[in-house]
């Protein structure tokens, strides 16, 4: 049987992993796409150990999007995992004291993000039906809370038959994530800061592509379709699944495990989306144990994790980890339909009360499956500067923020010595220069390209070129709207084109 995908919420659309992909989120409902298909094809882990990332991801995504030829997976996977990368290994799994980290902030743009953004607008150029308009452009629309902006500019900055629209919290993100957004080049994008936090935008721009009256006249004005670049696009998400079989193979390769053994992994996660393709590797047949989710002081996930209550109705915090300030986590929705055993009348229903109430309650039996996979904790903003210190002491390795809440984590759980354990890296230090400075008690008075010079002569370690060059280069964007403006923009945005 072919695999399908539907909604979360109901069981009435059937798509091809293509047509998800164009589409992003199930507009009738709001849902985001899930296939019920889902680890019925496992990645065989025992012929891992001396494959490139490139042979591995061609074998996880072949399983998870079927309806992608071979050669179509081949090309996607040799464009977006080539020259652009500083390491060959795409994903290298270093040691970090008695762990290790994962550092998936090789790519163009430094962060995480960049593992799924390089690929995703290459999928896109497949999907293209074989009888659709053959003017018909693709807009991708993404609100972001610091890193996806930047890594979705790169990825479809002038890609053919896309344009792509990115939101942003004015004030909200680092000043390097800002300029990073701000001077991107290219002739189909546009950027705007927007008047809220990254909740307000989020919700803004699902309501954005729920609006048919505005889908219509984008199809009839402009020849345009929306689709998104954020988490919910199950193209964004099933990249990320990769990485995780390639830090098995490393561990393989390294001879710190053998085939079957469990790791554990603990993931800097605001939005769900990079512990849930965890998640994801550990249905394909990866020997996964726990998958640990480090928040920072927006811990509404951690309460989830703990209570079975999710409650968006709280203070929101503007922290040093800026891509983690998010309240309400989308992609816990997909965790819920597969752990619920795809419940999409209980789906509907929580997502329900979470928008007329801000919060839902989980029945106990469901948290407790949770809990059996998945660990939580937090860390505050003073524990998260010890951390980045206390890296550097005991290991002479330099992390970012969001590392940080993720290796507090590392040290505050009770270690099984049996079990090795592996934090993410989900940005490179540079993006966050001053932060790390103050950290590490370095000076951070000047700019923050003063800041990564500092850190660069105290640490021995450099900078990565196109977040250096950001000093010169001219900004672009100046934009702010208000929510309540951004259907206008995208609607200008497209007819622009």
């Amino acid at each position: 049987m072919a695999t399908t995908f539907h909604s979360t919420r109901s069981t009435t659309d059937s798509l091809t992993a293509k047509q998800a992909i164009r589409k992003g989120i199930a507009d009738d409902d709001g849902g985001l796409f899930v296939s019920d298909a889902l680890g019925e094809t496992k990645v065989d882990v025992a012929s891992l150990p001396g494959k490139t990332y490139q042979q591995i991801a061609a074998e996880v995504l072949g399983a998870l999007l079927p309806d992608f030829t071979a050669e179509e997976l081949g090309q996607c996977i040799a464009d977006a995992y080539g020259e652009q990368w500083s390491d060959e290994r795409i994903t290298p799994l270093k040691p970090l004291g008695d762990d290790y980290v994962l550092e998936l902030f090789n790519g163009p743009t430094s962060a995480f993000k960049d593992v799924a953004l390089q690929i995703l607008p290459r999928f896109m150029a497949h999907t293209t039906p074989a009888d659709g308009d053959a003017d018909e452009k693709i807009m991708i629309l993404t609100a972001t809370s610091g890193d996806t902006g930047k890594a979705a500019l790169a990825g479809f900055a002038d890609a053919p038959g896309t344009a792509i629209t990115v939101f942003y919290p004015e004030g909200k993100v680092s000043q390097v994530q800002e300029l990073q957004m701000t001077t991107q080049a290219g002739s189909n994008v546009q950027v705007a800061a927007v008047e809220g936090n990254f909740d307000d935008a989020q919700s803004a721009v699902k309501r954005i592509f729920g609006d048919r009256a505005l889908a219509e006249r984008l199809a009839g004005n402009a020849h345009v379709v929306l689709s998104s670049a954020n988490s919910i696009n199950v193209g964004r998400l099933v990249p990320q699944v990769v990485y995780y079989f390639s830090a098995y193979a490393q561990l393989l390769a390294d001879q710190v495990i053998n085939v079957g053994d469990e790791v554990e992994f603990v993931v800097p996660t605001g939005n769900f989306g990079d512990i849930l393709a965890g998640y994801y590797a550990k249905l394909l047949g990866l020997p996964v144990k726990h998958l640990v989710v480090a928040s920072d002081k927006n811990n509404v996930l951690f309460d989830f994790l703990t209570t079975g209550t999710y409650n968006r109705q709280r203070p929101f915090f503007q922290t040093i980890s800026p891509s983690m300030d998010i309240l309400i986590s989308s992609n816990l929705e997909r965790m819920l339909y597969y752990l619920s055993e795809g419940d999409t009348r209980l789906i509907s229903m929580l997502m329900n009360d979470l928008n007329q109430w801000g919060t839902y309650e989980i029945p106990e039996e469901l948290l407790a499956k949770i809990r059996q996979i998945f660990g939580t904790g937090w860390a505050d903003e003073d524990q998260v500067r010890e951390s980045i210190k206390h890296c550097w002491d005991e290991n002479h390795y330099v992390i970012d923020p969001h590392t940080a809440c993720g290796y507090y984590l590392l040290e505050q759980m009770p270690r099984d010595p049996l079990t090795p354990r592996v934090l993410l890296s989900t940005a490179s230090p540079y993006k966050f220069p001053r932060v790390v400075n103050e950290a590490l008690g370095f000076d951070a008075t000047g700019t923050d390209f003063e800041c990564m010079d500092v850190l660069a002569r105290e640490t021995g370690t450099t900078a990565p070129g196109a977040l250096r060059g950001l000093e010169t280069a001219d900004v672009r964007f100046k934009d702010v709207v208000a929510i309540d403006g951004m259907e206008d923009y995208v609607e200008k945005a497209a007819q622009s084109l």
